[in-house]
C-alpha cells in the first residue's frame, strides 16, 4: 500500500462530481489537494497544462476532467465530445509525465465497452466489438486515455492506472434535463411533478434496460484505494454489482422523493444499451467493495438536490 501522506495530489475536474467526491476522501489522506478551476486552467490548452504542471508539482495526479451528458447531448454534438475529451485526455497525461509525475489514475466510463459485451462485463471486453451508437464519440475518447496510460506504461515505466466506473450518482450531479444522465433527471423529474401536483411522469424508452449505479462516494473511495494498492497495465471495473432496470428504477426513485403518481414509458424514446453490468471480480479480489446501497445511494442523493437546489435560488 502506497502513501499518500504528505503528497501533492492534482484533483483535475475537483468542480464536478467525481472531482468533488474525490476532494472530500482526500481530505483523510493527509495530502495537500491541488485544485484549478476553468477560469485558471483550459485543460483543452496544451501549453497552459504544461506550465500548470511544471508550476505546482503534483506527485501524485487524479484525472476525472471530463465533458460528459446523457444521450441527448452526446447525440447533438459528437464533436464537442470527441475533441474535447481527446484534448484533456492527452494534455494531462502527457504534461504529467514530462513533469515527473509519480502515480496517476485515469477515470474513463462503462460506456468504452462493445454494445453487446458479454455480462457482467469484464475487463477483457474492450475493443471486442462495436460501441453503443448513442455514446461513441466520448466513449472513442475514454479508451484513447486508457491506452495512452498503457503504452506511457509499456514505453516509459509511468506508473498510470486506469479505472472504469459504472453509471454514477450523487452530490453534485447535472439535473440540467437536456443533458443528464437518467438517475439525476429521475430525480429531477419526480420532484418536480411531486411539488407541482402533476398526475403522471414520463420516462425515456421502454424501461427494460439494465443498469448498475454507484453513490460517487463510494467510487471515490474505490479510485484512493487503487491509486495506494494498484499498479498494473489493465485498467479496473468499478462497480456497485447491483442492476436495476430501467422502469424499476423510476419507481424506486418515486418512492424515496414522494412521487404517487404514474409514471408513463414513451417507447418512441432509445433505450441505449440494453444491459451494462460490470464484472468488478477483480477488484474485489484486491479487497474493495462498494458501501452504499441503491435505495441509501438515491435518499443521500436526492438530500444534496435539495440542498443545492436551495443554495441556488437563494
Amino acid at each position: 500500500m502506497a502513501d499518500l501522506s504528505g503528497k501533492r495530489v492534482w484533483v483535475s475536474g475537483h468542480r464536478g462530481m467525481v472531482g468533488s467526491a474525490l476532494v472530500r476522501r482526500l481530505a483523510s489522506e493527509n495530502c495537500e489537494v491541488l485544485v484549478a478551476d476553468r477560469a485558471t486552467l483550459d485543460l483543452r490548452d496544451s501549453g497552459a497544462v504544461r506550465r500548470w504542471v511544471q508550476e505546482n508539482r503534483p506527485d501524485v495526479a487524479l484525472v476525472s476532467a471530463a465533458k460528459v451528458g446523457g444521450i441527448l447531448a452526446n447525440d447533438s454534438y459528437p464533436a464537442d465530445f470527441i475533441y474535447d475529451n481527446l484534448a484533456i485526455s492527452t494534455n494531462i497525461i502527457h504534461s504529467c509525465f514530462e513533469g515527473g509525475v509519480e502515480k496517476l489514475l485515469y477515470l474513463g466510463s462503462s460506456c468504452i465497452y462493445p454494445r453487446l459485451a458479454p455480462q457482467p462485463i469484464p475487463e477483457s471486453a474492450l475493443l471486442t466489438g462495436p460501441l453503443e451508437p448513442t455514446n461513441e464519440w466520448y466513449a472513442i475518447a475514454k479508451i484513447a486515455g486508457i491506452k495512452l496510460c498503457q503504452a506511457y506504461r509499456k514505453q516509459h515505466g509511468a506508473d498510470y492506472i486506469s479505472a472504469m466506473p459504472t453509471n454514477l450518482y450523487g452530490p453534485g450531479d447535472n439535473y440540467d434535463l437536456n443533458s443528464s444522465h437518467v438517475m439525476p433527471a429521475l430525480i429531477r423529474k419526480m420532484y418536480e411533478a411531486k411539488r407541482s401536483g402533476a398526475s403522471s411522469v414520463e420516462v425515456w424508452g421502454s424501461g427494460k434496460p439494465l443498469r448498475e449505479f454507484m453513490y460517487v462516494d463510494d467510487l471515490a473511495d474505490a479510485c484512493i484505494f487503487l491509486t495506494k494498492s494498484y499498479s498494473g497495465y489493465e485498467h479496473v471495473n468499478v462497480g456497485s454489482g447491483q442492476e436495476i432496470s430501467i422502469g424499476e428504477l423510476a419507481l424506486l426513485v418515486a418512492k424515496v422523493v414522494g412521487f404517487e403518481g404514474e409514471i408513463r414509458q414513451d417507447a418512441s424514446k432509445p433505450d441505449g444499451t440494453p444491459r451494462k453490468l460490470l464484472d468488478t471480480s477483480k477488484l474485489q479480489g484486491l479487497g474493495w467493495t462498494a458501501k452504499h446501497g441503491l435505495e441509501e445511494g438515491i435518499a443521500l442523493a436526492f438530500e444534496a438536490f435539495l440542498s443545492e437546489s436551495a443554495a441556488k435560488a437563494a
